[in-house]
Formats: structure tokens, C-alpha cells, sequence
């Protein structure tokens, strides 16, 4: 409670926490979302914790964040591979920004995608949509709770998959992407919904330095 209480009060005055719902209704737009942020990148005034979570990576291997994080500079996003916009265009623009880094920062860096659909984004599915995002990013999925509870650890708010009449999935889960300092492995940034590739390509050299954007 203290966290989300600390979140809040530093993206009061910048910005509204987004929530996107997508979900596959033909020629109708996927996502609706609420909200609205001057900055793309908000830097926090407390830093949170990096949600400490033990789950299954892309490679089908234990993953504990935590300790595979550590003293890495790192990308952390909930979403899940069958949204048709928000989660795919979301690490397109850091994918493009990643690639702009030297190699040795590139290496550094570690950039997550943690499902809120476990029970269709298994590690093979999630290997794969990876593979064409790029190559280097890391997958995770286990237990939808564990994966919720993580979430709300730091204020990103995921609901379960409700699959509708016509057959559509639908899945609720915070846009932001938190950015970790390598200095004390906690989150001090927030990528907002509207964050584009040039947002995340100015912002992510400073990152890496522990700078704010």
C-alpha cells in the first residue's frame, strides 16, 4: 500500500495512470484508454521496488527478476502477445531505441515482457512473438495471480482475460514501462502509453548512466 501510495502521489501532478483494455473487434479500435500525461517519460519523486517476481522465461527456464536484474539497467512491461496495438507498437519504439545503443550497453540492458495472459502466452509463444520484436528481450509467464500481485506491487493494474460472446479475448492491464536504475535496482521512471521510439531513444543513454531523462 505504501508504494502505490508513493506512485500516486509522484504522478499526480504530470500524469494519469492509464489503463488499456485490448481485445480483437475487427476494424474497431482495440484500445481504450483514459488519461492523459504532458511528459512521455515521468521520473519519479520516491523510486518503487522492481516487483519481485520468480516466473518462466521465453527459453522455458526459471527466471527470478530480481536476482537476474541486478545492477542491469532494465524495461519492464505487462502485456500480452495477442493485443492487436498498444503492447506490440509499445516494444517496437523500445526495440528501436535499444538498437541505437552500443553494443555493450545493448548487452547491459535487460528488457522484460511480463504476460497478463499466461494461459495462452507460454514460453514458446512468447519466444517466438519476441523473435520478431527483437531477439534479446525476455519473455516471462507463470501463475496469473503471482503475475498480478507483481503488477500491483508496483502500481500496474492487470485484470484476468475475459473471453466475450462473439469468441474475442479481452485483456485489461496497465501501459506504463518501468525503467530501472542500474545504481540501486529500483524503478525511478515510468514510460507513459504515448511514449514514442524518439521518447525512449533520448531518454535511454541517460537511463543506462542512472541520469534522469
Amino acid at each position: 500500500m505504501r508504494r502505490r501510495t508513493m506512485f500516486a502521489a509522484a504522478l499526480a501532478a504530470t500524469a494519469a495512470l492509464t489503463l488499456t483494455a485490448c481485445g480483437s473487434d475487427g476494424d474497431k479500435p482495440a484500445a481504450e484508454v483514459s488519461g492523459t500525461t504532458s511528459k512521455p517519460i515521468v521520473t519519479l519523486d520516491s523510486p518503487m521496488e522492481k516487483p519481485d517476481l520468480v516466473l518462466t522465461d521465453s527459453d522455458g527456464k526459471k527466471y527470478d527478476l530480481l536476482e537476474k536484474t541486478k545492477g542491469h539497467p532494465t524495461l519492464i512491461y505487462f502485456g500480452y502477445t495477442h493485443c492487436p496495438d498498444v503492447c506490440p507498437l509499445t516494444m517496437a519504439n523500445i526495440a528501436v531505441a535499444v538498437k541505437q545503443l552500443p553494443k555493450a550497453e545493448q548487452d547491459d540492458l535487460r528488457v522484460l515482457f511480463v504476460t497478463s495472459d499466461p494461459e495462452r502466452d507460454t514460453a514458446p509463444v512468447l519466444k517466438k512473438w519476441l523473435g520478431g520484436i527483437n531477439k534479446e528481450f525476455t519473455g516471462l509467464t507463470g501463475d496469473f495471480n503471482t503475475i498480478q500481485a507483481g503488477a500491483r506491487s508496483v502500481n500496474i493494474g492487470i485484470e484476468k482475460p475475459v473471453k466475450k460472446k462473439n469468441g474475442d479475448v479481452v485483456s485489461t492491464h496497465g501501459a506504463q514501462v518501468l525503467l530501472t536504475s542500474a545504481k540501486d535496482d529500483r524503478v525511478h521512471w515510468i514510460g507513459m502509453q504515448d511514449a514514442t521510439s524518439d521518447n525512449y531513444t533520448s531518454a535511454l543513454p541517460k537511463i543506462i548512466k542512472g541520469q534522469n531523462p
